[in-house]
């Protein structure tokens, strides 16, 4: 007979109202903890800190619930700059604890502070010298007593109507996890670019690693004609090149305007004859344009603020000398537009 009493699905108001208090019991946990961080959240910190410094890692662990917000945590740490890794309390027992130096510190958290697995390896830890942040919901536990700093992550209440399945304790744990990798992200002076680093395989990696002087064309596939160039000439240039525009030099490779699919279809509205046009009769004079150091997405912020067509930006040395072309699909294809 099952001990199961299920409700109606259709009891729409009950549901949400339960919902609505789920969060704010959560809500009301973070906010209560953030009144009790002190001294021991600036030793926790401290502690981190100066280990990754050393080259140390961060071990972070808990059983159950608590392993998988440990999981997380480490996570965080390792994305943001701080050498992290989770470990099993279970295994640590079965050969897992090598894996640990005297130069680590381990976190263990655990909401009673009286994990078996987690007590059992403590002794362990102290005789190698490791040093250990106990994050628990009992100041008064063994984990506390045994840690070299204890971090009380209490709550009221679970969000659970029981009182019982982890819930507040397990958001108010992870919420502590998080504030001591932003603490440590700002201490490294950890920025945008570090962070891309360590996502390389992202949107982001690739809006910050990416140069213009990877994605461009050079040498022979940027289009060019010389200033003193007939029209005819300057399109032909830009049918063989592919680009969609020509750059137009004078006798030192400098660059002195563009020539552009739109500057053609306004040239053929206003000119009877082609034929007898200079290219520098119709050109742009001011074109738009980037230098290879910059990053494909400043190139890409370019062309959407002044809305470049699809024949996208020449490229320039610091004195003005066409270097390359970067097309709108190039910068498609490396995924910054």
């Amino acid at each position: 007979m099952s001990l199961l009493h299920p409700r109606s699905i259709a009891d729409t108001a009950r549901t949400l109202k339960l919902a609505r208090e789920t969060l704010e019991i959560e809500a009301d946990a973070v906010r209560t903890l953030a009144t009790k961080l002190g001294n021991d959240f600036i030793a926790a910190h401290k502690l981190l800190f100066d280990v990754a410094e050393n080259r140390g890692r961060v071990v972070v662990t808990g059983m159950g619930k608590s392993g998988h917000i440990a999981g997380k945590i480490a996570s965080t740490l390792a994305s943001t700059g701080t050498p992290a890794f989770f470990m099993h309390p279970g295994e640590a027992s079965h050969g897992d604890l090598g894996m640990i130096t005297k130069d680590d510190v381990v976190i263990a958290i655990s909401n009673s502070g009286e994990s078996d697995e987690i007590l059992k390896i403590l002794p362990q830890l102290k005789r190698r010298g490791t040093k250990v942040i106990g994050i628990s919901g009992r100041p008064d536990s063994t984990l506390a007593a045994a840690s070299d700093v204890h971090l009380n992550a209490a709550v009221e209440k679970e969000a659970c109507p029981l009182n019982l399945a982890p819930t507040a304790s397990t958001t108010a744990t992870l919420a502590l996890g998080d504030a001591l990798a932003v603490t440590l992200l700002d201490a490294r002076g950890f920025g945008e670019e570090d962070f891309a680093m360590h996502h390389p395989g992202g949107a982001l990696g690739r809006r910050l690693l990416v140069h213009v002087s990877e994605v461009m064309v050079e040498g022979e596939r940027v289009p060019k004609v010389s200033v003193d160039a007939m029209l005819p000439a300057a399109i032909l240039e830009m049918s063989r090149k592919g680009l969609g525009m020509t750059a137009v030099v004078d006798a030192h490779d400098l660059l002195v305007g563009v020539f552009s699919d739109g500057d053609l279809r306004r040239t053929l509205e206003t000119h009877d004859n082609i034929k007898t046009t200079s290219v520098a009769e119709v050109m742009t004079r001011t074109p738009k344009t980037i230098t290879p150091d910059k990053l494909a997405a400043e190139a890409a912020e370019l062309i959407q603020r002044h809305k470049i067509g699809a024949s996208g930006l020449l490229v320039i040395d610091a004195k003005g000398k066409l270097v390359g072309a970067l097309h709108v699909l190039d910068l498609m294809r490396v995924g910054v537009l």
